[in-house]
């Protein structure tokens, strides 16, 4: 019986650790999705774009005030990085969570249809052309951020 009792106690004892662990692989997953995200942005003046992800206006607005429950106007996105990589990041632990869970965790899936939404809207549909080319693009830059130490 105290043997059964002390491997409770360290069970236990365990699972803060563990939450902690999943919590730092969840935060270094959305760290390498944002950063891949921006590596792999358009290169492109459009002036409907901001920032160095190249999101549109409108849509940083809304995700702003999601994020931030403030609405932040493009300009102050476009000339503020930590801003934006801030609300960048707070949509992609959103949808990157969301994604890794319909995929059971399949992490190389989920970056793809992460980064598939990013550029459509849609999980799914970006097998050819130019969208197929950019989840490629992505995913290669998300390889890249996720296997650099910390």
């Amino acid at each position: 019986m105290r043997f059964l009792l002390s491997g409770v106690i360290i069970s236990l004892g365990l699972l803060p650790l563990a939450a902690q662990a999943q919590q730092q692989s969840s935060n270094t997953q959305v760290a390498a999705m944002v950063e891949a995200l921006r590596l792999a942005a358009p290169k492109t003046t459009d002036d409907s774009l901001y920032s160095e992800w190249k999101v549109k206006g409108e849509t940083f607005r809304s995700w702003s005030k999601s994020c931030l429950e403030k609405e932040v106007q493009p300009t102050q996105f476009a000339s503020n990085p930590e801003l934006a990589r801030q609300v960048i990041s707070c949509i992609m632990e959103r949808e990157l969570k969301g994604q890794l869970d319909a995929t059971n965790n399949n992490e190389t899936e989920a970056v793809s249809r992460t980064a598939c939404w990013w550029m459509t809207g849609k999980y799914t549909g970006c097998n050819s052309g130019f969208t197929a080319d950019y989840v490629k693009k992505v995913s290669g830059y998300y390889q890249e951020q996720s296997s650099q130490p910390e």
